[in-house]
């Protein structure tokens, strides 16, 4: 069975982004270090890079390698819309659980205006590679019964304020690390399955 993994950078206090959705603070090292850090996930997460940066980086032809679908909320999926990138992933499924967004946006973006639970149960059915789910916070703590994996991506950095990684009610659920990978930049990528 295909599997929902929530794949996404949070800060040191548990933040996916700032109090309006900015996300440019999050550190990246100096050039070389971020070059390293970014060819490390872009080889093994190329799918997760958008359309418009594939050719650039040099990924236009490269298979997905772990998702083919990625499951957004209407604040993870808005950037790319207002930059004028209403299909910000071409290369895999997209749905954006949204009840305000009209559902005729862009013919290669699913807006499912509620129960995402039920879309991810259904998506978990059918054959493919794996779930991305790219955030946000309120979709994903909607969505924690059903989060199979994490991987979240640490950086050094404290937010102070803004976008928890999971917003709900209280539930623990309990996660074991199975990998971990440090880069010198800072972040630390760590890998968690479901107990």
């Amino acid at each position: 069975m295909r599997k929902l993994v929530y794949y996404v950078a949070v800060t040191l206090d548990g933040r996916i982004a700032g109090p309006g959705g900015e996300y440019d603070f999050f550190p990246l090292g100096d050039e070389q270090q971020a070059a390293a850090y970014a060819e490390w996930t872009d080889a093994r997460y190329p799918e997760t890079v958008p359309g418009f940066l594939r050719a650039a980086k040099g990924l236009a032809d490269t298979p997905n390698q772990r998702f083919d679908t990625v499951l957004m909320g209407l604040g993870s999926y808005r950037p790319g819309l207002d930059a004028g990138f209403p299909s910000p992933y071409p290369h895999l499924r997209q749905y954006v659980v949204s009840s305000t967004l009209a559902p005729d946006t862009d013919p290669a973006v699913t807006v499912v205006g509620a129960d995402p639970l039920a879309l991810v149960r259904d998506l978990k059915r059918e054959e493919g590679q794996d779930i991305w789910l790219c955030g946000g916070g309120v979709l994903a703590g909607a969505l924690l019964p059903e989060i199979d994996e994490l991987i979240i991506k640490s950086y050094p950095v404290v937010a102070g304020s803004g976008i928890p990684v999971l917003q709900g009610g209280f539930s623990p659920t309990l996660f074991e690390v199975t990998d971990r990978v440090s880069f010198d930049n800072g972040v630390a990528v760590t890998w968690f399955a479901r107990r």
